[in-house]
């Protein structure tokens, strides 16, 4: 396969296929997905006395996709739905967004409930 020349810099170019590969260890991805949740949670947890702990993170990486597996404890009350729902979201937007990688699956488990003042879980 011979490499392209760019017009501009004058540079050889090669096809994409053979440029190589580049390898992410899964503790990028665990840290990415980490800081996303982080910053949902930190919004969810605003104004309140008592927080949860802080989310734990596992990640696989199949192949070329990554599935993210997050634990969290969430306020209550609150709209647990639309919690998990912004987590997914944001995890999946920030891995993708970050690595290039497609993001098969963000799976939140809610370990407890931390309930507000005069409430209980």
């Amino acid at each position: 396969m011979a490499a392209l020349v760019t017009p501009v810099s004058g540079v050889p170019r090669r096809e994409p296929g053979a440029r190589g590969r580049l390898r992410l260890a899964d503790r990028v991805y665990a840290r990415i997905a980490d800081r996303a949740a982080r910053d949902v949670l930190a919004q969810a947890w605003h104004g309140r006395a008592e927080r949860g702990g802080p989310p734990k993170v596992s990640v696989s990486v199949p192949g070329s996709t990554v599935t993210v597996r997050v634990a969290v404890d969430l306020p209550f009350p609150a709209d647990l739905a639309a919690l998990a729902r912004a987590l997914r979201e944001r995890i999946a937007a920030q891995v993708s967004g970050l690595t290039g990688t497609r993001v098969g699956e963000v799976v939140v488990v809610v370990e407890k409930l931390v309930p507000g003042r005069g409430g209980s879980a």
